[in-house]
């Protein structure tokens, strides 16, 4: 990183990728270190909370003395981009349903014909203690849409852009961001991925990319924690469910072809 420079998305722009991968190295030895001297951070989610931890004090300290973020800030308000990051976080929040909401109608299709059929998919509520919707909170709506998109928008896209043009860039930076999701919603965060990098590229501000992300992990855990799925993917609803995720995805790919052609023009 070159602390020469002032502004913070170009101060952003020159952390290297063996920067941070040092540093989530290092988070990951204190992580190991901190979970045997308190086994009880060991127990679930927050096993991972000492390296989300450690990796935003590494960001912090590698943008420290920078100026501009207050200005990202306030362009987050402006009509057309509120537009964009309304629009796409629904877009693909719907489109996260796609694969659940397919089996869901499947069950419902086979159920009525087969009475004795063992569904495919559980939809039993699970009840949460307030200890887990705190951690909830503080990992999937705080920490994670601040650390992934200064990780994998802010560092590994911008840096392998350089080096590969933008288009492998968004692909590759996307899947590496896509894979450390569960295997049923790996689609969904590869598109998920691009589209933030199409707006990282639109903005040269990834506060906007941190919104979406944000409002998309805020919805996600109310819909977990209010056990949605109860009338989401059963009906009357299940049909209506499909339906608006098969029209999200085909909405996102229209996105990405139109926006990745204005970029590349």
């Amino acid at each position: 990183m070159d602390f020469s420079v002032t502004d913070f998305n170009v101060r952003l722009r020159t952390i290297r990728l063996r920067e941070v991968v040092l540093a989530i190295v290092i988070g990951f030895v204190l992580n190991v270190v901190l979970v045997v001297i308190f086994p009880t951070l060991g127990e679930g989610d927050l096993i991972i909370m000492p390296l989300f931890v450690f990796v935003l004090l590494f960001f912090i300290w590698a943008l420290k003395g920078t100026h501009g973020l207050s200005d990202d800030f306030s362009k987050l308000f402006e009509r057309d981009n509120r537009r964009e990051i309304f629009y796409i976080f629904l877009i693909n929040l719907l489109f996260v349903f796609l694969i659940v909401a397919f089996f869901a109608n499947l069950d419902i299709l086979f159920g009525s014909a087969y009475p004795d059929m063992e569904p495919l998919m559980d939809f039993t509520p699970t009840y949460y203690d307030t200890s887990s919707l705190v951690l909830e909170v503080i990992t999937s709506i705080i920490l994670a849409p601040i650390i992934e998109e200064l990780l994998f928008r802010g560092v590994l896209f911008n840096r392998l852009k350089i080096r590969t043009g933008i288009v492998a860039a968004m692909i590759i930076s996307s899947f590496i961001f896509a894979i450390g999701h569960e295997f049923g919603g790996i689609t969904s965060a590869f598109l998920f991925g691009i589209c933030m990098c199409i707006i990282y590229l639109k903005t040269d501000n990834i506060l906007m990319t941190m919104s979406i992300h944000f409002l998309n992990n805020l919805v996600a855990v109310l819909l977990e924690f209010g056990n949605a799925d109860a009338f989401l993917f059963q009906m009357p609803l299940a049909p209506i469910t499909l339906l608006l995720s098969i029209v999200s995805g085909l909405l996102i790919l229209v996105y990405i072809f139109e926006e990745t052609k204005r970029l590349r023009a």
